[in-house]
C-alpha cells in the first residue's frame, strides 16, 4: 500500500538535525521513498493530512518486559533486589501462557498508543510473546534472559539453553527481520562462566545481537569486583567472549567505569538508559555524557511497567535530559537533540535496524504527533517540543512498517475490550488472588 504525508513538519532524526516545515513524506511497499518539501510525482493509495502536526521516526524502546504490566505499582518503595525476591520473583512463578498474552498485549498497547515503533523484550514464556508482537504488528527484538545458578553448567541442565534455542528456531527472522532473537543474558549475578560462553558462542554461531543487565546498582557492580578480582560486570564478561558477537546493547550501566566504556566502545557495545526505573528503585544515575564522550552508543528505554510504571518514551527522553543537566549544574549536559538521538537513531544502531530517521529506503515505522496538541503550542523548535513538552497521548497515528497500527485512539491490531477483560478477570487474580 502506498500513503503519502503532506503538512507535516518531518523531523528526519539526520546528522544535520534537519527540521523540514510543510513536507511531504511517502511511503510505498513498507519502506520510505520520498521525503521532500514538494509534492511527489504519483498516484496514492492513502494521504494523510497532517494539519502542521510533527512526524518523527518511532521511538526505539531498547530495554522492556513487557509481560511485566501485571505487576504496575507493586512491591513500590523498595531497593532492586529486595523488590525482585520478594514481590516480583513469587508472583511470576504463577504466569501461564494465557496470562503472559494478556498483559503483553495491555503491554504493547501502551507502547503503540505513545508511539513505539520498535522494542527489544527480555522476559519469559518468550515463545508466547513473540506471537503476540507478530500479531501487534510492531518490530521486536526479543530474548529470554539467560539465568543459571547451579553448580556445574551444561547445556542440558540449564532451561534457557533450550528457551533459547526454541525461541530462536520459532521466531527469528519472523516476517523479513520483523521480529529478531538475541542471544541474552539475564547478568552477572544471575548466571555462571558456563553460560556466558555458551550463549556467546550462540550469539556469534548465528550472528546475534547481545542483551545484557549490567551495572545497575552499585551492590550488583561492587559484589561482582569483589568474586572476580576486582573486575567489574563489563570486564569479567568480556573475558568470557560475552561481547564479541556483531553487537550488544547492555541494560542500565548505572555504576559503569571508564575502563567500562573503553571495553564498550571497542566491542560496539550500547548502554541502554533508563532513568526511570533506575531513580524510582534508587539505582542511581548512568554517567550518561562520559559514555558519549567514550564514543559509546546511547540508546533508551523504559525498563518493565513494574518498575517505571509506564512504557511512556517521552517521559523517559525529557528525563533523560534534565537530569544530567540537574546533576551536572549545565543546561547543555545533555541536550533535546541527545534525548531525540538515543530514543530513534541510538536504539536503531543499538539493534542493527534500518529504522530510527526518516530517508528514503528506512523502513517507514513513523509517528504523527497532534497538530492541536493544548501542550505543544506554538512551537518554536519542533525538537524541544517533542523532548520536552510531549507525552505519549500527543500520538495520533503509528505506523510500522509502513501499516498503520494505530489512529486516533484506535488500536487496529489488537483487541482492546478483550485484552482488558483477560487481564481484569483472568491475569490478575491467577497472580494475586485478586
Amino acid at each position: 500500500m502506498s500513503v503519502l504525508f503532506q503538512n507535516v513538519t518531518a523531523v528526519l532524526m539526520d546528522a544535520a538535525h534537519t527540521v523540514l516545515p510543510n513536507a511531504f513524506v511517502a511511503v510505498d511497499s513498507g519502506r520510505i521513498t520520498a521525503v521532500s518539501s514538494t509534492r511527489p510525482q504519483g498516484v496514492f493509495d492513502r494521504v494523510i493530512d497532517g494539519k502542521g502536526g510533527i512526524l518523527m521516526p518511532g521511538l526505539v524502546n531498547c530495554h522492556t518486559h513487557v509481560p511485566m504490566t501485571a505487576m504496575r505499582g507493586y512491591g513500590d518503595g523498595h531497593d532492586l533486589q529486595t523488590w525482585l525476591s520478594d514481590f516480583i520473583f513469587p508472583v511470576e512463578a504463577k504466569w501461564d501462557d494465557r496470562a503472559v498474552r494478556s498483559c503483553a498485549d495491555l503491554g504493547l498497547m501502551e507502547m503503540i498508543a505513545s508511539g513505539v515503533t520498535c522494542l527489544t523484550d527480555m522476559y519469559m514464556h518468550t515463545l508466547t510473546v513473540g506471537q503476540a508482537v507478530a500479531d501487534a504488528g510492531l518490530s521486536a527484538n526479543l530474548c529470554c534472559g539467560g539465568v543459571f545458578f547451579g553448580e556445574t553448567f551444561s547445556p542440558d541442565a540449564c532451561g534457557d539453553c533450550k528457551n533459547q534455542e526454541a525461541l530462536f528456531e520459532a521466531w527469528h527472522g519472523y516476517d523479513h527481520g520483523r521480529i529478531q532473537v538475541d542471544a541474552s543474558i539475564h547478568g552477572e549475578y544471575t548466571s555462571k562462566a558456563g553460560l556466558w560462553e555458551w550463549m556467546a558462542a550462540f550469539a556469534q554461531t548465528h550472528g546475534l545481537n547481545m542483551h545484557v543487565h549490567v551495572s545497575e546498582t552499585k551492590k550488583e557492580h561492587e559484589e561482582c569486583k569483589a568474586r572476580h578480582g576486582g573486575l567489574t560486570p563489563i570486564q569479567i564478561l568480556n573475558r568470557h567472549g560475552v561481547w564479541d558477537g556483531p553487537r550488544a546493547y547492555a541494560a542500565h550501566c548505572v555504576w559503569t567505569e571508564p575502563q567500562d566504556w573503553a571495553i564498550m566502545a571497542e566491542k560496539h557495545v550500547t548502554a541502554v538508559h533508563n532513568p526511570v526505573s533506575n531513580l524510582k528503585l534508587g539505582s542511581g544515575v548512568a554517567p550518561v555524557p562520559e559514555l558519549l564522550k567514550a564514543g559509546v552508543n546511547v540508546a533508551l528505554g523504559t525498563d518493565g511497567v513494574s518498575s517505571n510504571n509506564t512504557t511512556d518514551m517521552f517521559e523517559d527522553m525529557k528525563l533523560s535530559a534534565i537530569l544530567q543537566n540537574g546533576v551536572r549544574h549545565d543546561p547543555l549536559a545533555l541536550t533535546a537533540w541527545d534525548a531525540l538521538e538515543m530514543a530513534t537513531v541510538g536504539g536503531a544502531k543499538a539493534l542493527g535496524r534500518e529504522t530510527g530517521s526518516i530517508a528514503p529506503g528506512l523502513w517507514a515505522d513513523l509517528v504523527l504527533l497532534d497538530a492541536e496538541a493544548l501542550n505543544l503550542i506554538p512551537c518554536h523548535d519542533a525538537a524541544n517540543n517533542i523532548a520536552y513538552a510531549a507525552h505519549g497521548g500527543n500520538v495520533v497515528l503509528n505506523m510500522c512498517r509502513g501499516k498503520v497500527i494505530y489512529e486516533n485512539g484506535e488500536f487496529l491490531t489488537i483487541d482492546r475490550e478483550k485484552t482488558l477483560s483477560e487481564v481484569k478477570e483472568y491475569a490478575v487474580p491467577l497472580l494475586f488472588g485478586k
